[in-house]
């Protein structure tokens, strides 16, 4: 999944240490030191090296793995606006892990609950988002947003329509 840092980046994504400047600059945003403070709180430090940027095969802008971190897919991110928002909504899950005593990621309805979690507090699925989406919806956008949010980042459509009730 990883190259050597300040390889060639994607079709118009960063390098390594454009993304690594990225998420530094990340950190210094409002949301992301609240949910930095807010894990430390709990017990969970969020150190510099938590996040880190990579270059990645699949096309995804991120992930977060128990017991590694983050990681930013450097090559698929082309604006601040798109590291703040990957930063961000890892955080959460980061965040769902650290205070979850049971939480298993292999379990379908934890994961979609964690998805719906991250995209609604991350602001996945703020209006202004889906519309540059395009996704013209304004009425019900959440619903919608849920939907194609949780079916592509866990690849399980019915997930999210068995478990919706019991995570929200």
């Amino acid at each position: 999944m990883e190259e050597e840092p300040g390889t060639t980046p994607g079709p118009d994504g960063a390098t390594v240490e454009e993304c690594e400047d990225m998420i530094r600059r990340s950190f210094r945003t409002p949301m992301v030191k609240f949910l930095r403070e807010h894990m430390e709180k709990a017990g969970c430090g969020v150190g510099e090296k938590f996040v880190k940027a990579v270059n990645c095969d699949k096309k995804i802008a991120g992930g977060y793995v128990r017991g590694e971190g983050i990681m930013v897919c450097s090559n698929h991110m082309i604006t601040q606006d798109d590291v703040n928002q990957v930063v961000k909504h890892e955080l959460i899950h980061a965040y769902d892990d650290c205070r979850a005593a049971n939480l298993d990621w292999a379990d379908c309805a934890h994961h979609a609950c964690s998805e719906i979690r991250a995209g609604h507090l991350s602001g996945d699925c703020h209006y202004k988002r889906e519309l540059l989406r395009g996704y013209m919806k304004l009425r019900g956008h959440e619903q919608v947003s849920s939907n194609s949010f949780v079916t592509s980042q866990i690849k399980f459509t019915r997930v999210h329509y068995i478990h919706t009730s019991a995570c929200l």
